[in-house]
């Protein structure tokens, strides 16, 4: 929901203290410098004085009593106890006196025009607040025409959509908050990237889900963040496994492991990936981290399985790697690359994807986005960030999330105190 803080909305009002300690016994009928002509009584005067003094004091039933007592005779006494009335509305949280009490100053001649528009504004919140939403979008529309289109009215009318079950009609309202927001430079709520991503996921965008993620990455990257955000992407239906495993691997590096299914589940990609080694060293994690034990069938299960056949593929990996040297296409130094990318052989990665895209014939976009990650993973972040640059297709995601993960570490290396050596 936009929400505003109604205890502050009355800066608008003339019916304050600054009004009313205007209006002496010398100036019957006077223009203020807002617009509106001044006319009180002076017995008008002192009661409204009294009762504002009231609401200044937090005694909401003595200000009700005295603005009661009030008997208007100009249109801008009508005005200023309507504004008392909503003040003392504002002080007992009654929104629907507050709606009311505004209805009542538009009434009169008196509302200033340069808080016109905020206050239509205003009122579409409190018809919100009640349940009115045709008034609610009427008065927005209202406040549009007097010049008032703040980004809380382009959510408000998200809101007022989702409350119809109109999500369709309601996210492009949140989009284009989304992007009013970043165009001012200020940082966005995460709250509202929720309700956008919220809308992608149902209506099935996960390009628009992935980027909305990343984008709230980059601003609010805890470790919690960080699971619930991949946790809900792997969801996205017919992803490619090897690039389900390459995003369990960005939620071990964000030390974002948090229960047996992430657990579970990383180990099982990465076995079905013949990454037995990475496979073992998941469970072992899992049970050192308490989240897996021994005795769990199915992890055990797999660990039996994969103990053997982890050390016959680390055995193997000189002569796979020689191999490939003088093979005709990039095919077997991707695998021999992907091996050493699941042992965290983060170097002789490198060497391997570099000489797999030299020879071509193998997924540009898998062997980049690995490259770039082994590039990071080994101290070079700038390169591994270039690498991730180029990556386009069904890796374009990963790539992205993990040129968030890099932007990260840049900045903890950026932030670290500098060491200054001993003087001689």
């Amino acid at each position: 929901m936009a929400r505003i803080q109604l205890s502050t909305i009355t800066y608008g009002l003339l019916a304050t203290a600054g009004v009313i300690a205007a209006a002496t016994p010398a100036m019957a009928k006077k223009q203020s410098a807002s617009g509106p002509v001044v006319q009180m009584s002076e017995s008008f005067r002192a009661s409204a004085h009294a009762a504002d003094a009231a609401i200044k004091a937090g005694d909401a039933a003595s200000a009700q009593g005295r603005i009661a007592a009030l008997m208007p005779s100009s249109d801008f006494e009508a005005y200023v106890a309507a504004g008392l009335r909503f003040e003392v509305a504002v002080l007992r949280q009654d929104y629907q006196a507050q709606r009311i009490a505004l209805t009542d100053m538009f009434k009169t001649s008196s509302v200033p025009k340069k808080d016109a528009p905020r206050l239509r504004y205003i009122a579409g919140y409190l018809s919100y607040v009640v349940g009115n939403n045709a008034d609610a979008l009427a008065q927005l529309d209202y406040a549009k025409t007097l010049g008032y289109d703040g980004i809380d009215a382009t959510l408000l009318r998200a809101d007022i959509y989702l409350r119809k079950n109109k999500p369709k009609e309601a996210r492009p309202y949140v989009q284009e908050a989304l992007a009013r927001q970043r165009a001012s430079g200020q940082p966005i709520p995460a709250a509202w990237y929720d309700r956008a991503i919220s809308m992608a996921y149902a209506a099935g965008d996960w390009s628009e889900v992935g980027s909305l993620y990343r984008e709230r990455l980059s601003l609010y990257g805890s470790a919690g963040e960080w699971r619930s955000a991949l946790a809900n992407y792997l969801t996205a239906p017919g992803m490619d496994s090897q690039v389900q495993l390459d995003l369990y691997r960005l939620q071990a590096a964000n030390g974002a492991m948090a229960s047996e299914r992430d657990y579970q589940a990383y180990a099982q990609f990465a076995e079905k990936a013949g990454n037995h080694a990475e496979a073992k060293a998941i469970i072992e994690a899992g049970r050192a981290a308490g989240k897996l034990t021994s005795t769990q069938a199915a992890t055990a299960t797999l660990m039996k399985s994969v103990t053997p056949k982890a050390a016959k593929q680390i055995a193997a990996l000189p002569a796979a790697a020689k191999k490939a040297a003088s093979a005709k296409d990039g095919s077997a130094a991707l695998a021999v690359a992907d091996d050493y990318f699941s042992l965290s052989q983060f170097p002789q990665a490198v060497a391997q994807y570099r000489l797999a895209l030299s020879k071509g014939g193998v997924d540009q976009g898998r062997a980049n986005t690995r490259l770039g990650i082994a590039l990071a993973r080994s101290g070079d972040l700038p390169g591994g960030k270039a690498a991730l640059a180029q990556v386009s297709g069904n890796w374009a995601n990963v790539a992205g999330f993990w040129t968030v993960w890099i932007d990260q570490q840049s900045r903890k290396v950026a932030e670290r105190p500098a060491i200054s050596s001993p003087a001689s």
